[in-house]
């Protein structure tokens, strides 16, 4: 995954790693992160998402910018804007870049607000409340400055449809990011008995639609046909459907067998094994659920969904011209399919 990342970056130009460097250097963030250094020695998680953006193991923070770059190249310039190719970087417009930046800013500030502690389930074993407390103040106002000053370079495109794709982008994560937080509130607690088609819908809710949404507006930046702004959506949206389930399948596809990472119970692969096994028996599980659903359907069926969704990337991406940044686009796919 990290090979794929840097071959790709050097097709777009640039580390998108510094992609929000100027927001995150401006003096406004620069006193925020001066009130969070007071934060260190508290388990408060905004720092952990504040290291994030200084070392992220996963390589997964400037994922989404990075690709509404690479399909803003592969699409190249339409034929109604040929008169505007001097905007031009690498073949990418300038718009397209700010609209990458906008992305990332989007997701980032998301990833901060998923910081903010629930005061009410929080254990003395947590350290005291008002660290806590000053912790989630930190939380909104980072989360808000970020969001802000994507809406501000969201204005500044001076496109209503993109700034109305983005905008329904940013209503869907919070949607999405609701429904989470609702079914979470018990830790640890049973799923709901909801079938793959359901998880599917919340999924593209809170990972999907703003990538997908994205490559879309990319499209309509450089003026693109529909069909093109079609498959550029659909690109970004099995793409990230792909990645996200990737990302459930962790826990049960690693080969050490002591191996004990944590996985969630609304995960794509427990829900699958649910539906196979049945909702009394799935309860009766419970405790051995680690083990049994590796030792059932799900797993499989979760790999095969993936891949599922890695395909319909892949054959949106075969209505754009062949080229260095569709040969990345794709191997991004791979990257994100491939299984032990």
């Amino acid at each position: 995954w990290s090979q794929v990342v840097s071959e790709a970056e050097k097709i777009v130009g640039y580390p998108t790693s510094f992609m929000s460097l100027r927001c995150l250097l401006s003096d406004e963030l620069s006193n925020i992160a001066m009130q969070v250094r007071k934060l260190v020695g508290t388990k408060h998680p905004l720092l952990d998402t504040a290291r994030g953006f200084v070392y992220d193991s996963r390589n997964n923070l400037q994922m989404r910018g990075l690709v509404v770059l690479l399909i803003s190249k592969a699409a190249g310039p339409s034929t109604a804007e040929l008169s505007f190719q001097h905007n031009m970087v690498s073949g990418i417009y300038s718009s397209q870049r700010s609209l990458a930046e906008i992305t990332e800013l989007i997701h980032t500030a998301f990833l901060v607000h998923r910081g903010i502690v629930n005061i009410g389930e929080l254990k003395s074993c947590d350290g005291p409340l008002k660290d806590m407390q000053f912790g989630n103040k930190m939380a909104v106002l980072s989360g808000d400055f970020l969001l802000a000053n994507a809406c501000t370079s969201l204005a500044q495109l001076q496109n209503t449809k993109v700034v109305e794709l983005i905008s329904s982008a940013i209503g869907d994560l919070v949607q999405g990011i609701y429904y989470e937080n609702s079914k979470s509130s018990e830790e640890n607690c049973v799923t709901d008995d909801i079938g793959i088609s359901h998880w599917k819908e919340q999924v593209f809710l809170s990972h999907s639609a703003l990538l997908a949404k994205s490559c879309q507006a990319a499209m309509e930046l450089a003026k693109h046909s529909t069909e093109i702004q079609d498959m550029a959506f659909r690109y970004g949206k099995h793409m990230s459907m792909s990645h996200k389930l990737h990302s459930d399948l962790q826990p049960f596809v690693k080969e050490s067998s002591s191996d004990t990472m944590a996985f969630s119970l609304n995960s794509a692969p427990v829900i699958l094994h649910q539906e196979f096994l049945g909702r009394e028996a799935w309860i009766k599980q419970i405790r051995e659920l680690q083990e049994a659903i590796k030792a059932g359907k799900g797993v499989t069926s979760a790999i095969d969904l993936c891949r599922c969704h890695g395909n319909r990337a892949l054959a949106a991406l075969e209505h754009f011209p062949r080229s260095e940044a569709r040969d990345a686009l794709a191997n991004i796919v791979c990257a994100v399919t491939r299984f032990p």
